[in-house]
């Protein structure tokens, strides 16, 4: 698995996973467990649902380039 979450992508989604499994916990609702899916593909890198659609927020580095 080719990593394809950006740094900041990734400390976003951990974020808004931890506050959703918060407000779940505060409702006492299933639906909090949701956030387990934001933290974990923050914590990989990767995210599944950006195959299909060719997305990648990662910065690729560039070849260097002979210029003498």
């Amino acid at each position: 698995m080719k990593p394809n979450v950006g740094s900041v992508e990734r400390i976003i989604r951990v974020v808004a996973g931890v506050a959703i499994l918060a407000v779940g916990a505060y409702f006492q609702s299933w639906w909090g467990l949701i956030g387990i899916v934001p933290i974990a593909t923050g914590a990989i890198g990767f995210c599944p649902a950006y195959l299909p659609l060719g997305i990648s927020t990662c910065k690729t580095k560039s070849a260097p380039t002979d210029q003498a």
